[in-house]
């Protein structure tokens, strides 16, 4: 008896702390999305919020968040004396689907038109039902002997006119039904063009925080998804082969989050999160004896330690930066060794009893020392250096100008660090570090979560080139216009797709790689059609022979150019000598005229001035020399 009534005890206090829990749940905190950083894969969200804690343990829930997030990146700044305890990401299922305007509008109307179909087809069933009893009765009155003529005359009269009157009234209802469906359907392909699918979840992030005080914190929630990003894409636009090059350079956004981003600050970087920023380790090779079936798969090493060499020799540690640059300032190293911790004090704030460290601001972003320390002074990092080229000013605040501007993190004093900032021809804010480069878009956008791409341009150039036309009639006989850059470098490009207009017109696409290794970055603009370029073989009698076991084969080709445009160019042609791989393939009595012949490579090259409506030719030759039992690649 008492076992039984220790367990109704126990099943009591749990249906209790289950009905506690339900009856109390924790209350959503509002946040908005205040600006979003979108990588060429991925992108990281920020949230403002403001929230009330209490004395004590204090629990925030943020609801209606992406799905996607990337838990280990959440991060929580804002938090001034309060500590946190636990976070935790979650997913809710339950939670109800917000759509944006344009979606719920769409359901709306389409809810009106199914209702009036609704009604369409009650309508129709009622006339159809109408015309059953008006021929039952009709069958009726013409059975009856006791009517007469007359009254025969008029019920067929009404009998015609109604069951007209009623197939006209179906025919109207299903025109106007069909109407509607068509609507429908419309709707239907618009809901897949927003890329409308149904949301079976929402992510939450529960927060845990402890306070001496009741106070009021502006948080700043920070989370990495993935289902979003930009790439590049150009417009190259040349009026003539006498003035530069304008080339527009676009953003394409995308992001799929299951959360729209509305009205919020764009930065758009060219770095990737997601990049395995762990260096390789080359060991040494040893060789040893293998089967056969032995699969020799050789990984590509990219040595960065030039690169490395080159850019640290540009930048300087902490210490250094801030030496000389403001006043009342004391900055001591820990040990006095490469690498030991640099410590930065305002003078006024010395005390023995606790950390006295400044608070550091990077153009608005507030660092605490150690954070700081790692993220511009440590030489090893990847995230942007500082260095005298990109500092414009440092200040140093003090007192209550620190404290109240930065609260209680800034009562050791303020190092205030502004850096320079590019404008790009758009109005946004270029800023570039060591291993990417950042552009703050200079007003709001809204990024709906439907995989659409939104185009943003992001800056322009009048980059100065040299143009040349082309031409390998070998493989094609179409003459190529080209464009090439010098210190292109310096525009900070992405390779990407182009559109190429010249003169005006849209001639095609082409592709923009600035990762090339040549001097000169060079981009195909298109075909011009005023000029002319045949390729043809020579007749030669002799070009066929055979001297015991060798086949002798002699080639002869000419190169024709005509010029149709109505001023003069300047066109480049290559053509080639095959070069033999093989001892037994001879290749000799090579003629090659005016060109430039490398003998190592084959490749014949000139370059010809031609005026309007004039031509001009040139010929090689060469004789080749195999066995005749053999055949050739010719």
């Amino acid at each position: 008896m008492k076992k039984l009534t220790l367990l109704a005890s126990l099943l009591l206090l749990v249906n209790y702390a289950f009905a506690k829990a339900y009856s109390n749940p924790l209350r959503p905190t509002t946040s908005k999305i205040s600006k979003v950083t979108v990588y060429l894969s991925g992108a990281q969200v920020e949230r403002s919020s403001q929230v009330n804690i209490a004395p004590g343990a204090t629990s925030i829930l943020f609801d209606n968040l992406s799905n996607d997030i990337d838990e280990n990146s959440i991060q929580i700044s804002g938090l001034d004396n309060a500590s946190i305890l636990s976070i935790n990401f979650g997913i809710n299922y339950l939670t109800e689907k917000r759509n944006s305007s344009q979606i719920d509008s769409l359901n709306i109307l389409k809810n009106s038109l199914e209702i009036k179909i609704l009604k369409l087809n009650s309508n129709m069933s009622g006339l159809s039902k109408e015309e059953e009893v008006i021929s039952a009765n009709q069958r009726l009155g013409g059975t009856s002997k006791e009517l007469d003529i007359s009254k025969v005359k008029e019920l067929s009269t009404y009998y015609r006119t109604r069951v007209t009157e009623i197939k006209n009234a179906l025919v109207d209802a299903q025109l106007e039904k069909s109407k509607i469906q068509k609507h429908i359907r419309d709707i239907e392909k618009q809901f897949a063009e927003l890329n409308v699918t149904e949301e079976k979840s929402k992510g939450q992030i529960t927060l845990k925080l402890s306070s001496e005080e009741a106070t009021t914190l502006n948080l700043i929630l920070k989370y990495n998804v993935r289902e979003a990003g930009w790439y590049p894409e150009y417009d190259i636009k040349a009026t003539g082969t006498d003035a530069p090059l304008d080339v527009s350079y676009k953003a394409h956004l995308y992001q799929k989050t299951s959360e729209d981003w509305d009205n919020v600050q764009l930065v758009l970087s060219t770095g990737d999160p997601n990049t395995n920023n762990i260096k390789p380790d080359l060991d040494t090779k040893y060789l040893n004896f293998v089967n056969r079936n032995y699969n020799h798969n050789t990984t590509k090493i990219i040595s960065q330690h030039n690169y490395k060499n080159e850019k640290e020799s540009k930048n300087e540690p902490i210490d250094k930066i801030l030496e000389g640059k403001v006043s009342g300032v004391q900055i001591t190293n820990s040990s006095g060794s490469k690498g030991s911790t640099t410590n930065v004090k305002i003078r006024g704030y010395n005390s023995i009893n606790s950390a006295n460290d400044a608070l550091y601001v990077v153009d608005g972003v507030p660092f605490q020392s150690k954070d700081f320390e790692d993220m511009y002074g440590n030489r090893n990092s990847n995230n942007l250096i500082l260095d005298n080229s990109n500092i414009e000013s440092i200040n140093v605040l003090k007192g209550l100008a620190a404290t109240t501007l930065y609260g209680s993190s800034g009562k050791n004093g303020v190092i205030l660090v502004k850096t320079k900032k590019n404008i790009t021809a758009t109005g946004d804010i270029k800023t570039e570090g060591i291993t990417n480069t950042k552009f703050e878009i200079n007003k709001p956008y809204s990024i709906d979560s439907d995989g659409d791409v939104t185009v943003i341009e992001i800056d322009s150039f009048m980059i100065p080139a040299s143009y040349e036309y082309y031409v390998a009639p070998a493989i094609n006989e179409n003459v190529f216009l080209t464009a090439s850059i010098k210190d292109w470098i310096n525009y900070s490009l992405l390779p990407g797709e182009a559109n190429v207009y010249f003169e005006g017109s849209f001639s095609g696409k082409t592709y923009l790689n600035p990762l090339e290794t040549t001097e000169k970055l060079s981009i195909s603009l298109g075909i011009d059609p005023n000029l002319i370029v045949k390729r043809k073989e020579l007749d030669n009698f002799k070009s066929r022979s055979l001297i015991g076991s060798q086949r002798i084969i002699n080639k002869e080709y000419e190169v024709v150019v005509k010029n149709n445009k109505a001023k003069p160019i300047t066109i480049k042609v290559v053509d080639r000598v095959p070069i033999s791989q093989n001892k037994e393939i001879k290749v000799g009595k090579i003629v090659t005229g005016d060109a430039l012949y490398d003998e190592d490579t084959g490749i014949l090259e000139w370059t010809l001035t031609l005026s309007p409506a004039s031509s001009n030719s040139k010929e090689f030759s060469y004789e080749l020399k195999y066995p005749k039992y053999k055949k050739v690649n010719l």
